[in-house]
């Protein structure tokens, strides 16, 4: 069963002094069950954004251990920056991210919570989904007056912390903790130096928006509502909050924003809108930045609208949608940006999990030539379905960007973007294939010096061989997938290279034959028959189908080249 994993992200109110930060991740690394991904100091706003994941208790231990740390070297009352805060650790928010509910994980933060408040001096608040009370989950309202004004602001029974002491703590300030929907935090440089300008492009796109004024926008007599609130009006993007500021580290002024969530208002969609602002005041964008992470999917969708925009087909590798996000939205213009350690997928995935699929194609001939047994023929027959359905995208994509067929480019895209999903499935399945028989032999090497070991040895035994069946058989499924597209390339694809829609149907039944050979062998000594015969029998008829499909393609192809 797949264990539940959390992240947190803390934000502590040192970002100059190197040797503090270190101390305070130093606390984090040392709790086993956790991976500390990043590490982001920022010397003007000092404050450092931290990012951690692990399972749940082992990441409210190291946030403790963290906040504890953090209380004890940051001193608030000598602290300055550009950031609002309230507390050493200003805020340490959950964020749900595999095989957890949110509502679970507010009750971790809250544990935490607890914890800090009735065993520090700290003054502890709850937010988010943590926080029943809706007159105070919201971070900015919660922290409204700043370390400065909480003083007093701690006094009032409204402002009661939820945990520990209604005393301020001079040194450590106070702290957030709760738990949230991911958030990106993105930074956008402009070419000017006016806090003013900043700010006025913050108000035209974030949700809040600007108060509305008599006459002139930006210093008439306020409008009131009849219960005496000013009017707003709303910003150009929903669940965005955004704010302008001088950064000195760039030396410009710079529109600084948390995209509470990125399904709402996806990142290219801001950068967008504040791209539009600029231009309507003489402003441009000069770069921008990531504060800690971001979703996959948020920069997939990026790399997507940009290619969409350009009239290209969306039916490329997730590399090279990365690649024309990054450049689209400018993150590489302040400090290279490394996909690998600011995409959260990639730092979560385990390297040992791609390991054949990293190979050049070279290592992977030398290292299937080698006296080891895996990779065996059914990660072969994976990759060769792989290669298969890649050519098939290949003419799909050469189809969408011929010129004189961008009325075709539509069709041929949404075909591409099929054989993309295709393509990675049948990678995945690649080392997945060698994982399942190395799972075969571990249950073969567990002890068996008694009955009771035996049984729970064979038990084992039997449960991997069985899901190393259903392994190829997968192979099986997915790469007769292949066969609608390919034909749909054939009959309205770029007749150029009708011989490569070929070799994709040639591949894609040697990845069938193959697979097949490796569920019959794999079934052959199982000991639940019923579940051998029955996917013996399906993958017999998938067989046939596909030898027929594939058959029809391959006598097209060379109808064709006669």
């Amino acid at each position: 069963m797949n264990q539940p994993l959390i992240e947190c992200v803390p934000n502590f109110s040192e970002g100059r002094d190197l040797n503090i930060i270190k101390q305070i991740t130093n606390e984090i690394e040392s709790v086993d069950g956790v991976t500390l991904l990043d590490v982001d100091p920022g010397a003007a706003t000092n404050r450092t954004v931290v990012t951690l994941v692990g399972t749940p208790q082992a990441v409210v231990d190291a946030a403790y251990k963290a906040i504890i740390k953090a209380g004890e070297l940051i001193d608030m009352s000598k602290h300055t920056g550009e950031h609002a805060r309230m507390g050493a650790t200003d805020v340490c928010p959950f964020i749900p991210v595999a095989n957890i509910s949110m509502e679970e994980t507010s009750k971790w933060a809250i544990k935490l919570a607890k914890q800090v408040g009735e065993t520090t001096h700290i003054p502890t608040y709850l937010y988010g989904a943590s926080q029943p009370n809706e007159n105070r989950n919201v971070l900015s309202i919660i922290r409204g007056g700043e370390y400065e004004g909480f003083f007093e602001k701690i006094k009032k029974p409204e402002w009661k912390p939820d945990f520990g002491p209604a005393v301020y703590s001079e040194r450590s300030g106070a702290t957030t903790i709760g738990a949230r929907d991911f958030l990106i935090a993105y930074n956008i440089n402009l070419n000017t130096k006016s806090t003013r300008i900043a700010n006025r492009i913050a108000f035209d796109v974030r949700e809040t928006g600007r108060v509305a004024r008599e006459g002139n926008p930006y210093n008439g007599k306020i409008l009131k509502d009849e219960n005496g609130e000013s009017v707003r009006i709303s910003g150009a993007c929903k669940a965005v909050q955004a704010v302008g500021w001088f950064i000195d580290e760039y030396d410009v002024a710079q529109v600084s924003a948390n995209l509470t969530n990125f399904n709402i208002t996806p990142i290219h969609t801001f950068f967008d809108e504040v791209q539009k602002s600029c231009i309507e005041r003489g402003v441009r964008i000069t770069g921008s930045e990531l504060v800690g992470l971001i979703p996959l999917k948020a920069m997939l969708d990026a790399g997507r609208h940009y290619l969409q925009k350009q009239g290209r087909s969306l039916g490329v590798d997730d590399s090279e949608l990365i690649h024309i996000a990054i450049k689209s939205l400018s993150l590489d213009e302040l400090a290279p940006f490394d996909p690998q350690k600011k995409i959260i997928e990639y730092q979560l995935q385990s390297i040992e999990n791609e390991k054949l699929i990293r190979l050049s194609a070279k290592e992977l001939a030398n290292e299937t030539a080698s006296e080891s047994m895996a990779p065996g023929g059914g990660s072969i027959s994976a990759y060769v379905g792989a290669l298969g359905v890649s050519l098939g995208t290949m003419v799909a994509n050469l189809s969408a960007n011929k010129p004189g067929w961008e009325e075709k480019l539509t069709h041929f895209s949404d075909w591409a973007v099929k054989g993309q999903s295709i393509k990675n499935e049948l990678l995945f399945l690649v080392d997945e294939d060698t994982r399942s028989f190395n799972a075969i032999i571990d249950a073969i090497r567990m002890p068996k010096s008694n009955e009771a070991e035996k049984q729970t040895r064979n038990h084992a035994i039997e449960l991997a061989s069985q899901y190393a069946s259903e392994v190829p058989f997968k192979v099986m499924e997915t790469s007769l997938q292949t066969a609608e597209l390919l034909d749909e390339m054939l009959v309205s694809g770029n007749q150029a290279s009708v011989t490569d829609t070929g070799v994709g149907a040639l591949c894609s039944l040697t990845a069938i034959e193959g697979a097949y050979m490796n569920v019959r062998i794999n079934t052959k000594d199982l000991t639940n028959r019923v579940f051998a015969e029955e996917l013996n029998t399906k993958a017999i008829a998938l067989m046939e189908n596909a030898r027929k499909r594939f058959q029809v393609i391959s006598n097209q192809v060379h109808d064709k080249i006669k």
